[in-house]
């Protein structure tokens, strides 16, 4: 057996393996989604509305301006998102723009850009199966990790969101904590931590337990884990003042938001990191006794601070949105549901969504029970804790506890492995080694639950385009809504869906886009849609909306229970005419409308 502080992560070995499996896995990716791609961007709202911001920035938009000035009620909305992602992806549109023309200059760099963010993750794994199993181990991690990338969402081409980003950064934290290198291997840890930080909010408590598990291996081995202890809290806290200087604005130094990167966050981090750096080069060579003191005055210091600072950002950070908003928004938006939620809208797929991290928990827990590896199994089983914990709130956490579910798994199917080999055939053995190699990948469960529960959808698939679960090619698609850039710059008043897209195909200003920053304008477009025919004139002209654009089916899946159908969307996508609107030709289920000027 390898040791678990043996392996180095930068072995040629890994990387050549890194490089074979990633060809394959980036191959089959392409064969399952290029011949019946429809549009190089992916299908997700903020794949568009990242375009749309990559699209700014190349035409002159400042590096530390942010604001999307079609978004909304003027001035526009300030975007919680990061120039890290936007910049790369910039770049490879301006390379392949050398040489190619700019529409495929833009799809060549957004079907690259998510295809290359495999290998990273492959590497980590890799790696980090090699650290604690030896060979075997790292060929399953690498499969098991192929098949999490080839079905997950993130990483197939047009993917430009920053989430796969941010699951190659986890990916990399993970495999230096159960690889446990040297001091050099934590200082890049975190870097990598540092990066996840910056780039969004969603991984804060994630890299939270990732330091927490680096602070305890030094609380326990003192000395023997000093170096690695100050490379890993040093980096954290250098990266996120370099991050931090290049990616904030000046003016907002001091302003604390809990959706983003911002002072509250940096702050902690700085001082979290700073303060074990310190504690690790005076404190390493005393008693364990007093290495735990010294970590629990930083706990209590750090969250004192984080009362101080940013009170707000220790609850829901989305607990002051509207009610009208929560409930015919965000309550409708399928990675923000729930497990309760989700298991009564789709239950076939709650197997695939969580079986896999919380079989891995269990293989943790009883093997930290048996005293097996204690470390490593400590180690991946407080990072599932957590990562699960984010899944039971929001189903977009579980995209972090399948990945998570990786190596603890990996290593569990390799020693199943060594058992049926040594067992000689005997059917038990054999019986749980095969079932390991069943349960393991997420592809499995979803199988499973379509076999059982919804047997017709394997013959006929539904789309599963936006977060209402609509197929948004008839209303979305270029077909529907390029028509509308040939008409005079205006506002546009649509169903939030529709905002993104609208941003990418036309030069309109939108009211509506799925981002909660966007409270103003997602509540106006609301009240239009909403209010009579003749109380909506009021509203529209006092938003100085030009054009209408309503999707039926859409307008449909926002109904509520109590609504009477007496909105101005609704009698519109009934095909009721409305004195002040023309409607304009078509094409697909979008029906669009001119605002007449006032009489």
């Amino acid at each position: 057996m390898v040791s678990e502080t043996a392996f180095p992560l930068s072995s040629r070995r890994i990387i050549r393996r890194a490089l074979v499996y990633g060809a394959l896995t980036i191959a089959v990716i392409c064969l399952m989604t290029l011949p019946s791609a429809t549009d190089y961007v992916g299908a997700d709202n903020d794949d568009a509305m990242r375009l749309v911001e990559v699209r700014d920035y190349l035409a002159g938009q400042g590096w530390f301006d942010l604001m999307q000035y079609r978004l909304g009620p003027p001035p526009g909305v300030l975007m919680h998102w990061s120039r890290l992602i936007d910049a790369p992806i910039a770049l490879l549109i301006s390379l392949f723009g050398l040489v190619v023309s700019h529409g495929w200059a833009e799809a060549l760099a957004l079907a690259l850009w998510p295809l290359a963010l495999t290998l990273p993750v492959l590497a980590a794994f890799g790696a980090a199966g090699q650290a604690i199993g030896g060979r075997l181990t790292s060929h399953a991690a690498f499969l098991l990790t192929g098949f999490y990338l080839a079905f997950s969402n993130r990483f197939l081409p047009g993917a430009i969101d920053h989430h796969n980003a941010q699951l190659a950064l986890v990916a990399v934290v993970t495999a230096v904590l159960v690889a446990r290198p040297g001091w050099w291997g934590y200082a890049g840890a975190g870097i990598a931590a540092s990066l996840a930080l910056a780039i969004g909010a969603e991984t804060t408590p994630l890299i939270a337990a990732a330091c927490a598990v680096v602070a305890l291996f030094w609380a326990v081995e003192g000395r023997t884990f000093r170096a690695q202890a100050i490379g890993f809290s040093l980096a954290l806290a250098l990266g996120n003042t370099v991050l931090y200087v290049a990616t904030v604005p000046p003016t907002r130094y001091f302003v604390v938001t809990c959706d983003n990167f911002s002072f509250g966050y940096c702050t902690l981090a700085v001082f979290g990191g700073a303060s074990l750096a310190l504690a690790a080069f005076l404190a390493s060579a005393r008693t364990r006794g007093t290495r735990w003191a010294c970590l629990a005055a930083i706990g209590a210091l750090t969250l004192g601070l984080a009362r101080w600072i940013a009170p707000q950002c220790l609850g829901n950070p989305l607990a002051n949105l509207d009610p009208l908003l929560v409930t015919l928004w965000l309550d409708k938006v399928s990675e923000a549901r729930s497990i309760v939620a989700f298991a009564q809208t789709e239950p076939d797929m709650l197997g695939a969504f969580y079986a896999p991290a919380l079989l891995a928990l269990l293989v943790c827990g009883w093997r930290l029970i048996r005293r097996d590896r204690i470390a490593f199994h400590a180690t991946m089983g407080a990072l599932l804790l957590v990562s699960l914990a984010i899944a039971v709130v929001q189903v977009r956490g579980t995209m972090f506890s399948n990945l998570l579910s990786i190596p603890p798994l990996a290593l569990w199917i390799t020693d199943l492995r060594a058992r049926y080999l040594l067992a000689k055939g005997q059917f038990a053995p054999a019986l749980a080694y095969g079932l390991a190699v069943l349960c393991a990948p997420s592809t499995t469960w979803a199988l499973a639950g379509k076999l059982l529960l919804r047997p017709e959808s394997i013959a006929s698939p539904a789309s599963a385009a936006n977060p209402y679960g609509l197929a948004s090619e008839a209303c979305h698609g270029a077909a529907a809504l390029t028509p509308l850039a040939t008409l005079p710059p205006t506002v546009v008043s649509a169903d939030p869906d529709s905002g993104s897209w609208l941003l990418r195909f036309t030069p309109h200003r939108v009211l509506s886009a799925p981002y909660h920053r966007n409270q103003a304008g997602m509540l106006a477009e609301l009240k239009i849609a909403r209010a009579k025919p003749s109380e909506a004139e009021a509203l529209l002209r006092a938003a100085h909306v030009g054009i209408v654009a309503v999707c039926p089916s859409v307008e449909a899946a926002r109904a509520l229970p109590t609504d009477d159908g007496s909105g101005l969307y609704a009698r519109l996508a009934a095909g009721d005419s409305v004195n002040y609107l023309t409607p304009l030709p078509s094409s697909g289920g979008l029906k669009v409308f001119l605002v007449k000027p006032p009489s």
